[in-house]
């Protein structure tokens, strides 16, 4: 994938290519062999033992409150718990000049919409429209090598597509208020030689998405918002998540600040039209994301078949992933941890969940003018983990 300072979700590749290894092991998802012990009140079970809440929380605060000044963070939105104790959910900085960040806060949660979106197709296999195995070519059979290409291929970046996130072939900073339509995506990523045969490599890819996303449409007869909407969004709660292809956010809005145009600027309205599947282009909050989290990494919304099949280790055979660090379907496991964390036009985040220990951490941050390059959510999430589960260091 052609790298594009900040405005891709590069941060998953930039993970993905740091898991080097031999591939021995068991799958880090499946990693349980953390017994946690019964903890009086007030305490959480963490490696060391049984420890207190209001000490271990501001643990966390010191980390968040370092990380602001070391990356030069504009705010950070931080929500972390362990088993059901929730140890805090806190926003340090400010959105726009003079206006404090705040929990309640709408940013754009780019790629954490994957992992719904994968869910939802496998809810579809659950009830029988479709079956992740399937031909590309039973829908759009003049797609390219459709008739190699499954859906499972899609959602884990195996069908060997080009990205049409590409300044060569899609030009995003020539009007970033353009909407952009999916023909034009998906023109733009055709136009491009394959990558590899299907299902020979891995190669994160947005097109795969929004050709899901149109499978999914056709198949189901409903657009993508609503197999959300419906599958994911009602059963768990999350009533401050919406879809949205346009540049709208609901109030109160968190900022965004980027320098891709080569100088520090508000970039809270430039138009994500050019992100993922249309109806899977979201704003969130951090407790939504929260919410969210330990449902989907354990599989609360699927079958048995589902689920495995959500994280089944299909790529960990691919350079440069192992059994340990992979990406199953639309969701990235590291090291027992199961997340996902976007970055895109001056918005990162991070959603993810160490089953093995129960702990959840959903992370939001903005760059201040010194930020370093990369997905600062993820460098922030990082520091946390490492502190409450160091023999799972993503």
């Amino acid at each position: 994938m052609t790298t594009i300072p900040r405005a891709a979700a590069a941060a998953l590749l930039v993970l993905l290519a740091a898991c080097g290894g031999d591939g021995n092991g068991s799958s880090g998802a499946a990693n349980l062999s953390f017994a946690a012990p019964e903890c009086p009140a007030g305490q959480v079970a963490l490696e060391t033992g049984c420890m207190d809440a209001a000490p271990t929380a501001e643990r966390v605060r010191r980390i968040v409150r370092d990380a602001m000044v070391e990356l030069d963070l504009r705010s950070a939105i931080v929500s972390v718990s362990v088993g059901d104790t929730p140890l805090l959910t806190e926003a340090w900085g400010e959105s726009a000049p003079g206006q404090p960040a705040t929990i309640d806060m709408h940013w754009r949660s780019g790629s954490i919409a994957i992992a719904y979106l994968t869910t939802a197709l496998l809810q579809l296999q659950d009830q029988g429209v479709l079956g992740i195995e399937d031909k590309l070519s039973k829908w759009l059979p003049d797609f390219p090598h459709a008739d190699e290409i499954t859906l499972a291929m899609l959602a884990n970046s195996t069908s060997g597509y080009a990205d049409y996130v590409d300044l060569k072939v899609l030009p995003l900073y020539e009007d970033v208020h353009r909407q952009w339509t999916q023909d034009e995506l998906l023109a733009a990523a055709f136009s491009q030689p394959m990558k590899c045969k299907p299902g020979t490599c891995f190669s994160y890819a947005h097109t795969n998405f929004v050709v899901l996303g149109r499978v999914m449409t056709m198949a189901s007869g409903r657009p993508v918002a609503d197999l959300i909407r419906t599958g994911i969004l009602e059963p768990l709660g999350l009533r401050e998540t919406r879809s949205d292809s346009t540049a709208f956010i609901p109030a109160p809005v968190l900022h965004a600040f980027s320098t891709d145009r080569g100088q520090y600027e508000d970039s809270t309205d430039w138009n994500p039209s050019w992100t993922i599947a249309e109806g899977s282009i979201m704003t969130s909050t951090v407790p939504d994301v929260m919410r969210s989290a330990a449902a989907i990494a354990t599989g609360r919304l699927l079958s048995p078949k589902g689920f495995a099949q959500f994280l089944e280790p299909r790529t960990a055979s691919l350079a440069p992933m192992n059994s340990q660090r992979y990406y199953g379907l639309g969701i990235l496991v590291s090291n027992g941890w199961i997340l996902q964390n976007p970055s895109f036009f001056g918005y990162s985040g991070l959603m993810a969940y160490l089953p093995s220990q129960k702990i959840a951490i959903a992370v939001t941050t903005t760059m201040g003018p010194a930020s370093p390059e990369g997905n600062m959510s993820d460098r922030l999430y990082r520091r946390i983990a490492e502190r409450l589960a160091p023999s799972h260091v993503p």
